[in-house]
């Protein structure tokens, strides 16, 4: 026992041990991995009381030093042994990939990618910050006002942290937050349970790179202490299943990182072409084991539905379990058991209603969607054609790779897709363009044959982070003023 890493809090980044301790077992073989420090309640509504601290300690610091240290911290995410914890274990990004390959059940191939993906944030932290805030620089958010294009404008930080609920599923999200520290804004992390380990990485990193320990709290918690932050934060960001999002979604304190249900949309014009973009709908649906909410969960053709279900999931059928470490690993075991037995359940509950077809489990010869491998639980990828967008798979999400196809006309498509985090549209048609460039459903729109999965750094896929932080005022100042 004494020989496991033990992962404390962080309180204003003093390490905190809490006599309440959560043992975090191997995925597959049920060993202990790791033990993390449990927050009470009445801890976190204590501390959340004090996070002006944090945002002190990095306003001392200036913009451009801040910026540099988070660019450094990257280079040291990636590259650097770290401590985990203060009991003298380290970790090595090596190290790093087993820890959370072991609790998380990704193989080790899209753990390195996540990792990758990270670093790039962190490379790209100039233009993301000027993505973000359309060119008003770091100086003006500190000194409170400044000069944009000859306007005077001033913004005012509406918190005085960024809390922050994150998911198991995917260490990349951890991108959205990486930006508050260049911002001046301190940070509330609570981890996922099976994934402490990404977002501590990244702490150790911003540490080292020389960031104020202040501004750092990390809060492994269940639900009571998540409740907390979400009431007594100034400003939160949460992930979480539909059912646990839509209690927030009215919240302006709160936004909300549920459901994607991306699409891919092929227009009138290019349809005969379909073969030609069966790459990008095959990756749209699979990178990442489809456990994105940037994935696309439906394709929508006017034409040769069943046909596109079928090709889909011919390319697709030798995705299956393999070894963690083999590098052509590409689908990612589940950590709890029972999320496979839900999944399967709802899919094949879908598929009891008229009008949708399998084409997976035709290619499988009816071999079942639940596998297993060296004691780990996974799916295998699913695509289903629907009659119709009224279907009860036709819009769903999973976190496996899994997709309808339907079939409707062109003119029908942006009255019934509904809101989707991300749709390529592949068409040249620029009346449809119009309409899509109007559509208040789609948050990103890619025209032309483009993965959902791809995103641009200077733009973000899913709200403002700094239009989140920040408010606009307006403001006057006298010349001795400024």
């Amino acid at each position: 026992m004494s020989s496991l890493p033990v992962i404390p809090i962080l309180r204003q980044g003093r390490v905190y041990h809490s006599l309440d301790v959560a043992e975090i077992n191997h995925v597959a073989t049920a060993a202990p991995v790791v033990r993390v420090s449990q927050a009470n309640s009445g801890l976190v509504a204590r501390d959340m009381q004090q996070l002006k601290v944090g945002r002190d300690a990095l306003r001392r610091i200036p913009a451009a030093d801040r910026l540099r240290m988070v660019l450094e911290a990257g280079e040291i995410f990636q590259h650097d042994t770290l401590p985990v914890g203060d009991n003298g274990v380290m970790q090595s990004p090596e190290d790093y990939v087993l820890s959370l390959s072991a609790t998380s059940g990704l193989p080790h191939s899209l753990i390195r990618m996540n990792m990758k993906r990270l670093g790039n944030v962190f490379a790209e932290i100039p233009t993301i910050i000027r993505g973000l805030t359309r060119g008003v620089d770091l100086e003006t958010l500190d000194r409170g006002y400044g000069n944009q294009h000859g306007v005077p404008v001033s913004y005012s930080l509406q918190t005085d942290a960024m809390s922050v609920i994150l998911p198991s599923n995917s260490p990349a999200v951890n991108a959205l937050w990486i930006p508050c520290l260049a911002f001046g804004v301190p940070v509330v992390l609570k981890p996922g349970r099976e994934e402490p380990w990404t977002p501590w990485r990244i702490i150790q990193a911003m540490l080292k790179a020389g960031l104020p320990r202040e501004a750092f709290n990390f809060y492994p918690t269940g639900h009571d202490g998540s409740g907390v932050i979400l009431r007594k934060a100034g400003r939160v960001m949460m992930f979480g299943d539909d059912a646990t999002v839509s209690q927030y979604a009215h919240d302006p304190r709160v936004e909300v990182h549920g459901s994607g249900r991306s699409k891919i949309l092929i227009g009138e014009d290019k349809i005969e072409q379909w073969r030609d973009y069966l790459p990008i709908m095959v990756q749209s649906i699979s990178a990442n084991s489809g456990r994105s909410c940037i994935n696309a969960s439906a394709i929508i053709v006017p034409k040769y539905a069943h046909e596109i279900a079928e090709a889909i999931a011919a390319e697709l059928v030798s995705m299956r379990p393999l070894a963690p470490e083999d590098p052509e690993a590409r689908l990612s075991g589940f950590a709890n058991p029972a999320m496979v037995e839900w999944i399967d359940g709802a899919v094949t509950d879908g598929l009891a209603t008229k009008g949708a077809i399998d084409y997976s489990m035709k290619l499988r010869n009816g071999e079942s969607r639940k596998a297993s491998r060296d004691g780990m639980n996974y799916l295998l990828p699913t695509i289903v054609q629907c009659d119709s967008f009224s279907h009860p798979l036709a819009n769903r999400e999973f976190l496996f790779p899994y997709a309808s196809v339907v079939q409707m006309p062109q003119a029908k498509m942006l009255d019934e897709i509904g809101p989707s985090l991300v749709v390529t549209a592949i068409t040249d048609d620029m009346n449809w363009i119009a309409r899509l460039l109007e559509s208040p459903d789609i948050q990103r729109l890619n025209l032309g044959p483009h993965p959902t999965n791809q995103v641009s750094w200077d733009q973000p896929h899913e709200g403002n982070l700094f239009e989140f932080l920040f408010r606009r005022r307006a403001i006057a100042i006298t010349p001795h003023a400024a």
